[in-house]
């Protein structure tokens, strides 16, 4: 691909996602919820995109058309295990609007130490969740570093596409906060899906049609389209990779925090029906991608270049190719921005509010602007370690995100939860995946996802039954939502 080419998308890009950043701008965003939330108006389509760009990240094309070069089809049945869990958004989302609005939580951390009444619920879940998404962020700032190399032949380095990535998350988190990454999202998630269609159609055309595309398949790689195929996909590693994914819509705060930002149900209905859409297709989109390369060029070393060899191929139009390398790239740079925004925010209402007693709204939102550049530079950092295989690295954050899974249930159904079961499930069992990743254990063979969710399942049901709670809470916080579902009949 031409780099003069490249350079001129993306230039052009930059200018087209900062003006519509800036003219998302309304009032002074001088407030934790206009700020982090956008007032919690945005309506059901922008919801719906941003939704979608800022989940279906470098993980997907570049990520997920790796992991299927990587194993075949077993990653078709990963992904659409993860699009199924989506629907736990329909059965929590309704109550985290609910209670968002009549508590006025900022962040899911802050909503967990109010409903069990413990600073310190709060304070372990925002550390926890900030560990635990610095490397998922460095994972797409190495997906665009990656992209741009590839597709450039190396003219472009891996360090140049993620210090671009890295200063423009940043610029795009400060414009205008949660509402500019909303309406960049939105720029990049139309872009993302329209190109990368388009793509698969030349793809498939070039190989032959459908039905050439799946004789090549099955006449010289039939193990592509079998589990666990070429091994790559053994139970135990697809269940470790698919459980996580399964609950990430509630488990990953910068997903989970957009279940508060909605106007009204109606919006966030169009927002979950939007993105399964547009899920599904971007699912076979990726799907379709991996298999492709591997068609025509099967001895890659690195399988996360899967995509940028795609799209230099000759089957696709040199400006198509740089239409749907700026999608992805921006798709990346819309979830490290959304991720910023949940980090900085945890922090400043959840760690420095809760540990500084004299502060207010105004102090707290400085403070979370002052973290911003500080998390960006850590995923930099971490990014430059160049780790293979992102959608592994991808999973791998997930595991740790996944030991507060059990507490956020506890929290809307049961009323016997404790502060000491939460402290106990995220902080023991959160320390267990850090070891088991760092090492690269498998006790028993399985991963560390599966351990963190048994292990902090146990904790938190067990030291929970030992303890006591204020009660009133709990009865007051549960008892709302039952009433409040029925009388809106969610």
């Amino acid at each position: 691909m031409n780099t003069t080419m490249i350079w001129t998308g993306i230039v052009i890009y930059i200018v087209i996602a900062i003006i519509i950043a800036l003219l998302s701008r309304q009032g002074k965003q001088s407030n934790m919820t206009s700020y982090f939330l956008g007032d919690r108006k945005l309506g059901g389509f922008v919801s719906a995109l941003s939704y979608s760009a800022t989940t279906y990240s470098a993980f997907m094309l570049v990520g997920l058309a790796g992991l299927t070069y990587s194993g075949g089809v077993g990653a078709l049945g990963f992904e659409l295990i993860y699009l199924m869990g989506v629907s736990l958004v329909a059965f929590f989302g309704p109550r985290y609007w609910l209670v968002g609005k009549k508590y006025g939580y900022v962040t899911p951390s802050q909503m967990l130490g109010d409903r069990y009444q413990h600073r310190g619920v709060a304070i372990a879940v925002a550390i926890a969740n900030g560990l635990f998404l610095i490397p998922y962020s460095a994972v797409q700032l190495a997906g665009i570093g990656y992209l741009l190399q590839g597709v450039s032949n190396q003219a472009i380095t891996f360090s140049t596409g993620v210090i671009i990535a890295t200063l423009l998350a940043i610029v795009f988190s400060y414009i205008a906060g949660i509402r500019s990454v909303a309406w960049t999202d939105s720029l990049q998630s139309l872009f993302m899906i329209i190109g990368s269609t388009l793509v698969v159609i030349f793809l498939v055309n070039k190989l032959g049609g459908i039905s050439g595309f799946f004789s090549q398949l099955e006449t010289h790689s039939p193990e592509m389209l079998t589990v666990p195929g070429n091994g790559f996909f053994s139970f135990w590693t697809f269940l470790g990779l698919t459980i996580p994914w399964f609950f990430f819509s509630i488990s990953n705060p910068q997903v989970s925090q957009r279940l508060f930002m909605p106007a009204s149900l109606k919006s966030m209905r169009q927002m979950l029906i939007g993105f399964m859409i547009f899920g599904f297709i971007y699912t076979i989109v990726a799907i379709t991608w991996g298999f492709t390369a591997f068609i025509l060029n099967p001895g890659m070393e690195n399988a996360d270049l899967a995509t940028p060899f795609i799209l230099s191929s000759d089957a696709i139009p040199s400006v198509l190719a740089v239409i749907v390398m700026i999608g992805i790239m921006a798709a990346a740079i819309s979830t490290i921005d959304s991720i910023l925004l949940t980090v900085s925010s945890l922090f400043a209402k959840d760690v420095y509010g809760n540990i500084r007693k004299k502060n207010n709204d105004q102090t707290q939102l400085k403070v979370g602007k002052i973290v911003i550049p500080i998390i960006a530079i850590l995923a930099f950092l971490f990014a430059e370690l160049q780790l293979n295989l992102i959608a592994v690295l991808s999973v791998a954050s997930s595991a740790g995100l996944i030991v507060v899974v059990p507490a956020i249930i506890g929290c809307f159904f049961w009323k016997k939860g404790t502060a000491a079961g939460v402290l106990s499930s995220v902080i023991i069992a959160g320390l267990l995946v850090c070891i088991l990743e760092i090492f690269q254990l498998k006790p028993l063979g399985i991963a560390s996802g599966l351990w963190g969710l048994s292990v902090s399942t146990i904790l938190f049901i067990v030291i929970s039954l030992l303890t006591k709670a204020p009660k009133q809470k709990a009865d007051e916080f549960i008892d709302y939502i039952k009433n409040e579902m029925k009388r809106i009949n969610a």
